[in-house]
């Protein structure tokens, strides 16, 4: 299917560079993510993830993690999951 659309869009500065880092880490143009992004949506028949608006605890927790507040630290992976398991 030849490729002649075209799509402009306006999206924070930050965001866009952030993301650039990401799909070149990827190997992946930012109109092959945006042209793979329509595409699950068409598979999809909407927007492949979910899209809420989280709870003040998880808005909370999320807003922490962000800031590196009261995460808890494991020196290694072995500790991590003898943790879990307990």
């Amino acid at each position: 299917m030849a490729k002649t659309a075209t799509i402009q869009t306006r999206v924070d500065p930050e965001i866009k560079q952030n993301a650039q880092k990401i799909l070149n880490t990827l190997n992946i143009s930012m109109s092959e993510a945006i042209s793979i992004y329509l595409t699950q949506i068409t598979l999809n028949k909407g927007i492949p993830f979910e899209i809420k608006i989280p709870n003040k605890l998880t808005a909370r927790t999320l807003k922490e993690s962000e800031n590196r507040k009261e995460l808890h630290k494991v020196s290694d992976v072995d500790e991590l999951f003898q943790e879990l398991n307990s």
